[in-house]
């Protein structure tokens, strides 16, 4: 069985960038990645960080669709719970009408921040919160245009109405967010590079096409997004893997969180009002030669029984980070790329 490769660019933004340097990077890697013949390109959400320069991922999208003619440009992902599924569905299909067949819209319930921003992207909400499964729902009917005659705003159009609109991904790293996905027909993300802690790919995607339904997609489309670094030897990719670090908080509530930074876990800690402790521990990245990751990737996808995976490269330098995904698709396609 063949495998799409995709990717998942964050907008690393180093200390020594600027924020259009970094987002010039993505700019550029999207390019790339059109020209390498990768499946997909999306870009993530992340707030009040100084490491990560995409906080606003349609806007981001968009620019991304204009400068690039074939590969499908999505967000990895909408985080949705802080939005009105209203904006979200024109958003998309403002994207959809300008480039018909190219869009994905990822969405996601993790924060994409600490809690200082969630309050700030929160703030006016007057209403009861929603479940994200039910925010989906209506996300899907306004793009649709398929709101029933029940719903509190039916008649409304989320405009303008695509030819094609956006593919809806649900985006999440457990067995219950791979039911929701599949009661909801959608295809389904699994977001193994958060952490590698008590993560279960197998029992998601096992609970995924048990329990899937087809509605949006007629058949249940299962999607690994993980870290990979590929490098020119097996000993360069360990020491530019080594450069990642994970940095968590544990609460004495039992939460843990993963931040960017020792000194966002000790902000958040602070403010949480609870004793907490912060642990800082290898990342959990793939890597390696890309013979090497064509073994890796292919026992991957055996085990999990996969069509595509999503890759995230979590290299500062560009050049290097560049290299990577050139190297890994070398190591698909067998054909060297000068």
């Amino acid at each position: 069985m063949g495998i799409k490769l995709s990717i998942l660019d964050q907008s690393i933004l180093n200390e020594w960038e600027t924020s259009t340097e970094a987002l010039g990077h993505t700019i550029t890697l999207a390019q790339k990645a059109e020209e390498l013949g990768y499946h997909r390109f999306w870009v993530s959400e992340h707030h009040d960080s100084d490491k990560v320069a995409g906080s606003s991922p349609e806007v981001l999208v968009s620019y991304l669709l204009a400068k690039t003619e074939r590969i499908r440009i999505g967000s990895g992902g909408v985080m949705l719970q802080h939005y009105s599924p209203y904006k979200v569905a024109e958003n998309f299909n403002v994207l959809a009408s300008l480039a018909p067949g190219r869009v994905d819209l990822g969405v996601g319930g993790a924060p994409g921040g600490l809690p200082l921003s969630t309050q700030a992207l929160q703030q006016d909400y007057t209403s009861q919160p929603k479940s994200l499964a039910d925010k989906i729902v209506e996300l899907e009917q306004f793009i649709a245009n398929t709101l029933p005659e029940d719903h509190p705003f039916h008649g409304l159009q989320a405009s303008p109405l695509p030819v094609q609109p956006a593919d809806i991904y649900y985006l999440g790293r457990s067995a219950s967010s791979a039911e929701a996905a599949a009661k909801l027909g959608l295809p389904y993300v699994y977001a193994q590079f958060f952490s590698k802690d008590d993560s279960n790919p197998l029992e998601a995607f096992e609970t995924y096409h048990k329990h899937f339904t087809a509605k949006k997609a007629a058949q249940p489309q299962a999607i690994l997004a993980l870290s990979v670094i590929v490098a020119d030897t097996d000993e360069e990719a360990e020491q530019l893997a080594a450069e990642s670090k994970t940095i968590k908080i544990y609460l004495a509530n039992g939460k843990v969180l993963n931040v960017t930074s020792a000194e966002k876990a000790e902000e958040y800690g602070k403010r949480s009002g609870e004793s907490y402790r912060i642990e800082l521990s290898e990342a959990p990245i793939l890597h390696g030669s890309k013979e090497t990751i064509y073994q890796k990737l292919s026992e991957l996808q055996k085990a999990y029984n996969l069509e595509e995976f999503i890759i995230v490269t979590p290299v500062r330098n560009f050049a290097k980070r560049m290299h990577s995904f050139e190297l890994l698709k070398e190591a698909f396609s067998g054909v060297s790329i000068t």
